[in-house]
């Protein structure tokens, strides 16, 4: 449940911007309806975050590792957070 959740607070946090050359969190119908290309993964991890946060961390390692989009593969917060997400050109 808390997965579900925090998988779900993140997307709903994707309707913030965060600035015009931040990495955007998409679906599985995006990736395919776009024909985006994986080009890796990337994760962070720590203590107690919001999940506007933990986006803000993947958007912003996205970024350093070239990738316009990223989708959220896996997440969890339970007092430490972990996320992982697929990045995409």
């Amino acid at each position: 449940m808390k997965t579900t959740f925090t998988i779900a607070a993140l997307g709903l946090a994707s309707v913030l911007s965060f600035g015009a050359s931040a990495a955007q969190l998409v679906t599985n119908d995006q990736v395919a309806q776009q024909n985006l290309q994986s080009v890796g993964t990337i994760s962070v991890s720590g203590i107690d975050a919001a999940p506007s946060d933990i986006r803000q961390q993947l958007s912003d390692k996205a970024d350093q590792q070239g990738a316009t989009s990223y989708r959220v593969i896996e997440a969890h917060n339970d007092g430490n957070y972990h996320a992982t997400a697929e990045l995409y050109k």
